[in-house]
């Protein structure tokens, strides 16, 4: 993590997302711009945290641990997204790994300034109830796409929420790790690569070496059921 000491950059990114309309009045507020780079932990799961976070900028995935030292992909975040409001509320450690999916950039509140100043401003909890009930509704979406969907529907969920347009012959999907994945989407290694495997039979997708190809974006439309990670 990298501190941007770039005030005009952090008040284009203010301005940007209307942040000032969180507050009551957003004088004397200790804002800091915050960066990650592609791959880094942005918030380890049972760390203690500092401050509230914004996202302005990037992608983040969210997972969290189960007792078997695997993870459950939650959802992907992009800007703008709040970060840290159950822990600030619960005072609790970091409850899900956040990792940046690509360069990122944070907007952060110290948690002292806000149990300072803010936990008696109405506009700034209203903000942080509206992201509350949000999270409460991804997450259930997620578990539910975890304990009742199929491993080609969470797979084909998981493709077209991650996939990034490269160039105009299709979309594709760089992965090093299926294992990784595979972790992500609650299943094994071996399984995730029959449904590749069975999905490429199909004309889906088409994977080569460290790249998933989406062939068909309709089908795979329709095995995700409308169901995304975010």
């Amino acid at each position: 993590m990298k501190i941007i000491h770039h005030k005009q950059q952090l008040h284009a990114k203010l301005d940007e997302f209307d942040i000032a309309s969180l507050f009551t009045s957003k004088d004397g507020i200790p804002f800091e711009l915050r960066s990650y780079d592609e791959g880094e932990i942005v918030l380890e799961e049972g760390d203690a945290m500092d401050a509230l976070l914004f996202l302005v900028e990037g992608k983040v995935k969210i997972s969290s641990s189960v007792q078997t030292g695997k993870s459950l992909l939650l959802r992907f975040c992009e800007p703008f997204a709040v970060m840290g409001d159950i822990e600030l509320i619960q005072k609790v450690g970091v409850q899900s790994q956040v990792e940046a999916v690509c360069p990122t950039q944070c907007i952060a509140i110290p948690f002292t300034y806000i149990e300072e100043h803010l936990m008696l401003d109405p506009k700034f909890l209203m903000s942080l109830l509206k992201e509350v009930t949000y999270k409460l509704q991804t997450c259930t979406t997620a578990s539910r796409v975890n304990l009742l969907a199929s491993v080609e529907n969470r797979f084909a969920s998981y493709l077209l929420t991650t996939l990034q347009e490269k160039n105009n012959f299709g979309k594709e999907i760089r992965t090093t790790n299926t294992q990784e994945i595979a972790d992500l989407i609650g299943t094994t290694s071996r399984h995730l690569n029959r449904v590749i495997l069975n999905l490429t039979e199909q004309g889906v997708i088409y994977r080569e070496r460290d790249t998933i190809y989406i062939l068909d974006e309709t089908k795979l439309q329709e095995l995700s059921n409308g169901i995304r990670y975010e």
